[in-house]
């Protein structure tokens, strides 16, 4: 029995609609199944800013598993070791952040791979990836099915983005226009020209390149261009925004009577 078919990688290789996506950073096995069942492509399990360790990402991962959303795992750092742990437990699309040269991405590449591809360590029977060592052939199929998602989102990632995009095992590359608007000096200003171009130039240079663009992004202009310079995959959202906003819009409604009789309930439910 091979490793489980990546149908996030595939979808990706495929080409066709733009695959949507929301990020996940409560850290919380209901919440990521809750927002799995929601018709979105792809969540992102996100360790990076959301306080999210080895234990609840694998929490996470069997939540969700029922339904079609695909998992993909934010690490906060591209560390083998880390990587290798991600792996076991058995996520399959890895996104690192702040990747922003050649040989960081190589590095990259192979920790997700087991040798002669790369340096991911073997014991893979001990975790859910190979269902616990039930999937017997499970290393020697296991790198067609991982799949690599850079992230860049700095000056110095954008001047070495060919580089990046041709390393061997590089399958997919996610733009960050809050942290790339930051780096070039627009904190908090993501439509400022000079931001507008350089993300739309990116988008360019990862299509031509032969390899999906995604972006994060929850601005209305930014997402205007994304799509109309052809992303792959996109979120434009977090759980931690939506519960947010929906607690601040009922809040406001039960203040006002009126507004919550001609608006409805904002829960979504009758009773509890």
């Amino acid at each position: 029995m091979p490793a489980p078919v990546n149908s996030f990688k595939a979808a990706l290789q495929s080409g066709g609609d733009l695959l949507t996506g929301l990020w996940v950073a409560l850290a919380n096995p209901h919440s990521a199944e809750i927002c799995a069942g929601a018709g979105f492509d792809w969540i992102l399990i996100d360790a990076e800013h959301g306080p999210n360790d080895i234990p609840l990402i694998a929490a996470q991962l069997a939540a969700v598993t029922r339904h079609p959303a695909h998992p993909v795992v934010r690490l906060p750092v591209g560390e083998p070791w880390l990587i290798k742990q991600a792996l076991d437990i058995g996520a399959q699309t890895l996104m690192i952040p702040m990747v922003e040269t050649a040989a960081q991405a190589e590095l990259l590449a192979k920790a997700l791979r087991y040798p002669p591809d790369g340096i991911r360590g073997m014991g893979a029977s001990l975790g859910r990836a190979s269902n616990f060592g039930r999937i017997t052939d499970y290393a020697e199929t296991a790198n067609d099915q991982v799949c690599l998602i850079a992230q860049i989102e700095s000056r110095l990632g954008v001047q070495n983005a060919e580089a990046i995009l041709a390393t061997d095992g590089v399958d997919a590359v996610l733009i960050g226009p809050a942290d790339l608007a930051a780096d070039i000096g627009y904190r908090g200003k993501v439509t400022v020209p000079e931001v507008m171009e350089t993300v739309e130039a990116l988008i360019g240079k990862i299509k031509a390149a032969g390899k999906p663009a995604g972006i994060m992004t929850g601005d209305p202009e930014m997402i205007a261009l994304a799509r109309r310079a052809g992303v792959r995959f996109m979120a434009n959202g977090t759980d931690t925004g939506l519960l947010g906003k929906a607690a601040a819009t009922m809040a406001a409604e039960m203040r006002n009577p009126q507004a919550a009789s001609k608006g409805g309930a904002s829960s979504g439910s009758t009773g509890y």
